[in-house]
């Protein structure tokens, strides 16, 4: 497994509904700059399903990311399956200087795991910038 971590300055509830909710997923679930998230549903249970697509804003190409959860523990813990039947984990602890999220997941075969591992934190600093700035 791949882990990826960052301290979100922020309540936990705060936190997990930024995380979870489709209005803000859009908001932050992207690598960079040029990307954007034009789609995101979410229904957040055991045995739900969620989807996003992530998009080019040039229009080039896009594909859709998504899921089945398998453990959602609110303010706590979230795992998943993706389509491909790779498995990611993650935690949510109140620290003193805020909310760490641990990110684990399997890596896929087609990239480096320095270049899964760098997209995935950049989508953690996306979710960072954008909590602390609402």
């Amino acid at each position: 497994m791949i882990t990826v971590q960052n301290t979100i300055d922020a309540t936990i509830d705060k936190v997990w509904e930024f995380w979870t909710q489709p209005e803000h997923i859009k908001n932050w679930s992207f690598a960079s700059a040029e990307w954007h998230t034009p789609y995101a549903e979410n229904d957040l249970r055991e045995g739900g399903k969620f989807k996003s697509t992530m998009a080019a804003k040039d229009g080039s190409m896009s594909f859709d990311f998504g899921g089945e959860y398998t453990l959602v523990e609110k303010n706590k813990a979230i795992e998943y399956v993706m389509e491909d039947g790779r498995k990611v984990e993650i935690t949510f602890t109140e620290t003193p200087d805020g909310v760490e999220i641990i990110q684990s997941f399997d890596p896929e075969t087609e990239n480096s795991d320095e270049m899964q591992k760098g997209g995935w934190n950049s989508i953690l600093d996306n979710f960072k910038s954008y909590v602390e700035q609402n």
